[in-house]
């Protein structure tokens, strides 16, 4: 999403993450920011910007915990450390003891188990889906961008009833009497997603027809009812239906000679109510609306269209000859995701075809049908797939704006904004140009930072597989693969290595939620040509996302590791933030050998040199950072932590940030979705605020930073702050060392925090308010591309350090 005007970055240089108290005392120079909309959200704080950069904004919450302005004196005294160092600490490390002990730390009176201090994941990420649907709201967005969140929303909103709704609705089944962290029942938080999930997409019909529709028109896109056409159009918009839609559709009848029909996964579906004689009773039947057919049929011209159901039902009358067409309802059901693995299952692939089948059979969680459905037809779909009243939304509009993509990407520059073309990496275009170096040369060099979709995923780590697979020095290529293309060209890089004589192994994790039956096809693939494949680990998922080059070099054997924060997928990379390091340090590729060797053989490594591994350590690891942090600050020191992550719902980090809150360390949490912690809570949490960027990119990417005294500490990598992420998945965290490298990510998150166009901070109540926007709104988004475009420009200047 780009909006107002565009803000320069902040740049690479001087950290601005430290801050003071000014309590509005005019000491360093701030400015209103704001995502757009007109909540405000209290006062704003200001960071010390770095030369020649905008200065950050941070805005706080009013109400229970409400903090003053704040403002950052930036330490420019930081020194190197590295992660071994940190290893060699004390405070590092934390005993058997100390772990399985947590509660027992002294929190004075205050009870941080108190489920009053926590919200329901459920909440929280339809919290998220709101500020999706703000996004389609927000007349400063380009239109067709608007359509494309309407597209989003529903993917989303599709996807939680699918595993949340899902797994709610199984465990109410059992009679479960599990409470959350937040004390609530299976129950009552099945009840509460239902209605709150109703409400949001009542939300969204009603934008689509008095907002996104008519400005549709407005600018000469019309979606017309098919009772608007002209007798011309109806004519052509039925010689269509007759030669290319009715021999697709094949109507299923319900009655004693044919049983209720089996209803697929979020299709579109068209009830029927007919009769044959004026004093029979009336039959049911369903029409399936092809998914392989264009949903937005073009009449008159190409920018008038009308939708494929309403043309499917204007002419009934030729699918259902002799007979009286009663009535008729749209309507949509989704089904449960939440099935478990079958035990009986004799391997891996067995066990993941049968998920696949056994979800496709889900019981039925959510009924979206048009508000004016007959009752007869609600009573028997209600009644044949076992719905309750809660679980049957009444809406209008189209039901279904997933297909609405395609509206979105009509050629209308004047409505999309500027496309985005992501930038080669600077250090690693000069390499490419230069005949004589290779990409490992630049590696080698220093380690490189890659930040997408504003650095290219193609013309970097692509780049870094296809000459790997090509080198005539590369002995070895191991990769861990969670989700990638269709058409993926790392595994085309992989097939490539192999078809040249070098080793390859592949992690490809089939137990990747939605992603299974492409996983598959590429293990097959890749067995196919002799690799060898490992598809998963027992107990666990393997969410890092890693790739290691073994190649032999005059002074021995170099190894060298991509670790990211993304998947291995070319298209999501086009619109999914992520980081990636780059490097040649023979510690990390040593650590990567280790966790190669666990995913193809048995034993998971319990100790690493410089890599943070779940399950093993990276739950402590962080603890200790966070510990650290909070000695410092009773001791009297400036402590300061930043968290970027996806989701925040571990109920034992939680708790570790709310100590260090309240032993005075400021503490920003970059969120974008699912977020336990309550911000803002006077003595608990009052100096933690809670941000969430959602806009023209989907941030992804996760990085720690701690003050640590001035020396800072730094991490990118693949794990959310999740019990399952924690404890039950294999995740990988990277320190960062190098200072240039260091610097970026300190622009990239004051960059964030100085978001005026896309962020929002989080009330203590869990609700969230866009920040107030100034006359020139920073655009962290619009700031990354730019500073991706000027890197670019410079190619044939000085070199790039990071």
């Amino acid at each position: 999403m780009e909006g107002g005007d565009q803000a320069n970055p902040v740049d690479e240089g001087e950290s601005s993450h430290d801050r003071t108290t000014v309590a509005g005392s005019g000491d360093g120079e701030t400015a209103d920011s704001s995502a757009g909309g007109s909540d405000e959200t209290g006062t704003k704080t200001g960071v010390k910007p770095t030369d020649g950069e905008p200065a950050s904004q941070s805005a706080v919450p009013q109400g229970d915990g409400a903090r003053t302005d704040t403002s950052a004196d930036a330490d420019t005294d930081r020194n190197t450390i590295t992660f071994r160092s940190m290893a060699e600490d004390g405070s590092a490390r934390l005993s058997t003891v100390e772990r399985a002990t947590d509660e027992r730390l002294d929190d004075g009176d205050i009870d941080l188990t108190d489920p009053a201090l926590y919200l329901d994941r459920e909440q929280s990420e339809l919290a998220f889906q709101r500020r999706v649907l703000a996004e389609a709201r927000d007349e400063t967005n380009p239109l067709l961008e608007r359509v494309r969140f309407l597209a989003i929303l529903t993917a989303n909103l599709d996807e939680f009833v699918r595993k949340r709704i899902g797994g709610l609705d199984r465990r109410a089944r059992t009679g479960s009497d599990e409470r959350s962290p937040a004390g609530r029942t299976t129950d009552q938080r099945l009840t509460d997603a239902l209605s709150e999930a109703g409400d949001i997409l009542t939300a969204q019909a009603r934008c689509y027809s008095e907002e996104i529709r008519p400005a549709l028109a407005a600018n000469g896109i019309d979606i017309v009812d098919y009772e608007a056409l002209s007798p011309a159009a109806t004519d052509a918009a039925r010689s269509t239906f007759e030669e290319s839609i009715l021999p697709t559709l094949t109507p299923l009848t319900f009655d004693p000679a044919h049983p209720f029909p089996f209803i697929s996964n979020q299709s579109l579906s068209l009830a029927v109510l007919t009769r044959r004689e004026c004093d029979d009773g009336v039959t049911f039947s369903r029409i399936k609306i092809p998914r392989n057919r264009e949903r937005f049929v073009s009449v008159d011209s190409e920018s008038t269209f009308v939708r494929l159901e309403d043309v499917v039902r204007s002419n009934l009358d030729l699918l259902f000859p002799d007979v009286e067409i009663v009535d008729t309802a749209l309507f949509r059901v989704t089904r449960n995701a939440e099935v478990s693995r079958a035990e009986e299952a004799d391997d891996m692939i067995e066990a993941t075809e049968s998920i696949l089948d056994r979800r496709r059979f889900g019981n039925v969680v959510r009924l979206e049908i048009e508000p004016d459905a007959p009752a007869e037809i609600v009573d028997i779909l209600t009644r044949e797939l076992d719905l309750t009243d809660r679980q049957v939304f009444s809406l209008p509009g189209p039901l279904e704006y997933r297909d609405f993509h395609r509206i979105a990407s009509l050629d209308r520059p004047d409505l999309s904004g500027p496309d985005w073309i992501p930038q080669p990496h600077p250090r690693l275009a000069v390499a490419a140009r230069d005949e004589s170096r290779t990409i490992f040369d630049a590696i080698r060099a220093n380690d490189v930072l890659l930040h997408h979709p504003y650095h290219s995923f193609e013309k970097t780590v692509c780049q870094f597989l296809e000459q790997a697979a090509r080198d005539p020095d590369v002995l070895a290529i191991k990769a861990a693969i969670y989700r990638t293309a269709s058409d993926s060209r790392v595994i085309e890089s992989l097939l490539t290595a192999a078809r040249n004589g070098k080793q390859v192994a592949v992690m490809v994790e089939l137990a990747a939620r939605f992603d299974e039956q492409n996983n598959l096809e590429w293990v097959e693939r890749l067995e196919a040509e002799g690799i060898h494949v490992a598809y998963g680990t027992i107990g666990y998922k393997t969410h890092s996302k890693a790739a290691l080059v073994v190649r032999d070099e005059d002074d021995g054997v170099g190894l060298y590791s991509h670790i990211g924060t993304g998947n291995y997928h070319s298209e999501t990379a086009k619109g999914y933030e992520d980081l990636g390091l780059l490097t040649a340090d023979p510690a990390v590729g040593r650590d990567l050998v280790r966790l190669f060797n666990y995913y193809t053989g048995q034993t998971l490594h319990d100790d690493y040199e410089a890599l943070l591994v779940a399950p093993v350590e990276l739950r402590d690891r962080l603890r200790a950072v966070i510990r650290a942090e909070a000695e410092r600050a009773r001791a009297g020191e400036t402590a300061r932590l930043i968290v970027k992550v996806n989701r925040l719902e571990d109920p034992t980090l939680i708790r570790e940030l709310y100590r260090a809150s309240m032993a005075g360390v400021e503490i920003d949490c970059l969120v974008r979705g699912i977020c336990r912690l309550r911000p803002g809570i006077d003595g608990i949490s009052e100096t933690i605020t809670v941000h969430s960027i959602v806009g023209r990119f989907l941030e992804h990417s996760r990085i720690v930073y701690a003050r640590d005294g001035g020396s800072g500490r730094y991490y990118v990598g693949s794990a959310d702050w999740m019990q399952r992420n924690l404890d039950d998945r294999i995740e990988t965290l990277v320190p960062i060392e190098a200072r240039p490298l260091r610097d970026r990510l300190d622009a990239i998150l004051e960059t964030l925090l100085a978001d005026e166009r896309n962020r929002w901070v989080m009330r203590s109540d869990g609700s969230y308010a866009p920040v107030p926007a100034s006359d020139d709104p920073v655009d962290a988004h619009a700031a990354f591309m730019e500073h991706a475009r000027r890197d670019a420009k410079r190619l044939d200047g000085n070199p790039v350090d990071s």
